[in-house]
């Protein structure tokens, strides 16, 4: 089962995430800190383990048979799919994995593009708030468990 407040946990964790991240890595000297390296990957995770639950929550708007209802679940997947693709290249670029570190040559690009992964999470966390938990809560006639 998936609630509401679980996903809106997620979500206010990513944000917070994205603020402090926003914060340190502006300061070159903070990027190759541990305590900024942990916040970083952490918020890499939260990004994954959210759009995996949020992925759980389509079933009811896929099977409806009006067509807008399902077309908002096929774009919401899309999203996801294209949110993924655009974190991996952002990691493979940016990230040593195996190090748990970052491997950043130019800081302005890296900050650039760092604060467009962040845009880009803020914004799909907007859109499910205003768009699809309302469609999901209509659907399934349920304003606590989405899945």
């Amino acid at each position: 089962m998936i609630t509401f407040e679980e996903l809106n946990a997620q979500s206010h964790e990513i944000t917070e995430l994205s603020n402090v991240l926003s914060y340190l890595l502006a300061n070159r000297d903070m990027c190759d800190s541990t305590t900024c390296c942990d916040l970083f990957y952490r918020y890499g995770d939260r990004i994954h383990q959210h759009l995996d639950m949020v992925d759980h929550t389509y079933s009811p708007l896929l099977s409806s048979s009006d067509a807008d209802i399902n077309n908002t679940a096929k774009r919401f997947m899309g999203a996801s799919q294209e949110i993924r693709r655009i974190f991996a290249q952002y990691s493979k670029r940016w990230c040593e994995k195996r190090k748990h570190a970052l491997h950043i040559g130019n800081h302005e690009k890296f900050i650039e593009e760092t604060n467009g992964i962040f845009e880009l999470m803020l914004n799909r966390i907007q859109d499910e708030v205003e768009n699809l938990y309302p469609l999901i809560r209509e659907v399934r006639g349920d304003s606590q468990r989405a899945a």
